[in-house]
């Protein structure tokens, strides 16, 4: 359905709240059914004429301050062109048959502005919400200061509900590009493949909770080589994901033409410092020389690769790990170490998603994950990541993301 064939008029009059169209004046522009009816007024009685003459402030009550509010909400709202929802207010109604009776009211407004083509806020929308037989409901005496603050919690109430609902629909479209983001930057499955390896990546449980963890596999320049690193940025969202696909694509030119894992990550390192969100990054990488049967690796403050040997014995890689990237104003030369590996050994690189869990010490988590690969070991890399998942994860998902790299030697 096009434009053309809505009749914005009738929908205004239609709409289910109290709601009246004011210029920056205070005149009133047009008032919709339901605020006349919740008003008492006609609309030959409304439209034309200035708010506190249709509605002027009861002389009776001189301690009464709901007229007062609304013009400073009003013309705030025409002077800076920002919505405001405004506290509960008491505004006493005169009666339209008995001139000098007046009812006693009470209102949860909100005032937001509609700007016209150069910007300039042209009309007021002013949409109230009647509390009055709340009040009245909860008993007591009428304008008690406990049934005020009920009623006002109930109005907040809603207006959270509605903030929240909006909040959730952003976080989601936040989810979702994130993901699709980090999905994007990441290698594919083809560039995988013909390294008999697999990989996983599975984003933390809620909406809030994209991460920046990150894999990477790539062919080295001279002998049947390969670097596999993965990488933590600290973080959530589109700013994560953002600055992990800067380090991952650094990382991985720089792998492609420095002499070892350290000074790979030694590249790395100073590119982080002029790279905002890149604090406290880390990352590990490991260089396989499939001639050699060998693993170069250096870590910047990541948690150690695991080394599965044939036999089932589980050897972690620590004895070149340093601080992370960004950590040092002035980064020294990281440390390398490296190790033998027999035919049939299986490597594993991973996040901390994958092993920690509140509360409970980070070896108990490493230990579990190497019990399971042990367990698992004779399994190919794709059935064995699937089993590690299904084991290290918890059943609803983990509350931080997690990156699996597992290569067959």
């Amino acid at each position: 359905m096009n434009d053309a064939a809505i009749d914005y008029a009738e929908v205004f009059q239609a709409l289910p709240g109290a709601v009246a169209l004011l210029t920056p004046g205070l005149v009133f522009a047009d008032a919709n059914k339901e605020f006349l009816r919740v008003a008492g007024r006609t609309r030959e009685q409304v439209v034309g004429r200035h708010l506190f003459d249709v509605f002027p402030d009861n002389p009776k009550e001189s301690g009464v301050s709901g007229m007062r509010n609304l013009a400073a909400s009003l013309q705030r709202v025409a002077a800076t062109g920002e919505r405001d929802a405004m506290a509960l207010q008491r505004y006493d109604v005169e009666d339209p048959e008995r001139p000098g009776e007046w009812e006693e009211r009470y209102w949860s407004p909100v005032n937001a502005p509609l700007a016209g083509p150069d910007g300039q806020v042209v009309l007021l929308v002013h949409r109230v919400e009647e509390v009055t037989e709340l009040i009245r409901a909860r008993g007591g005496p009428t304008g008690s200061r406990g049934r005020v603050l009920e009623a006002e919690l109930y109005t907040r109430a809603r207006e959270l509900q509605e903030l929240n609902e909006r909040l959730r629909q952003a976080h989601a479209r936040e989810r979702e590009v994130a993901l699709a983001l980090q999905e994007a930057m990441l290698p594919a499955r083809r560039q995988v493949g013909h390294h008999n390896a697999a990989v996983r990546y599975r984003p933390a449980v809620g909406a809030l909770n994209v991460c920046g963890d990150w894999y990477d596999l790539v062919d080295l320049v001279g002998g049947h080589r390969i670097g596999v690193a993965v990488g933590d940025v600290v973080g959530h969202g589109l700013e994560a994901a953002g600055v992990m696909g800067q380090l991952r694509s650094a990382l991985s030119a720089a792998s492609r033409v420095a002499a070892g894992p350290a000074e790979a990550l030694n590249v790395l390192g100073r590119y982080a410092h002029v790279v905002d969100g890149a604090e406290s990054a880390t990352a590990v990488t490991t260089f396989i020389d499939f001639d050699r049967h060998t693993i170069s690796y250096s870590s910047a403050g990541h948690l150690p690769p695991v080394l599965v040997h044939p036999d089932g014995r589980v050897e972690f890689l620590d004895q070149a790990t340093d601080p992370p990237l960004d950590a040092r104003p002035d980064p020294l030369p990281r440390p390398q170490a490296c190790t033998p590996y027999g035919e049939g050994a299986t490597l594993v690189l991973y996040t901390d998603g994958l092993v920690e869990r509140r509360g409970e010490d980070i070896d108990t988590g490493l230990a579990r994950l190497a019990g399971s690969l042990a367990r698992h070991r004779e399994k190919d890399p794709e059935s064995l990541a699937d089993a590690v998942l299904l084991e290290l994860l918890p059943p609803g998902g983990a509350t931080d993301d997690t990156a699996l790299v597992i290569v067959r030697l």
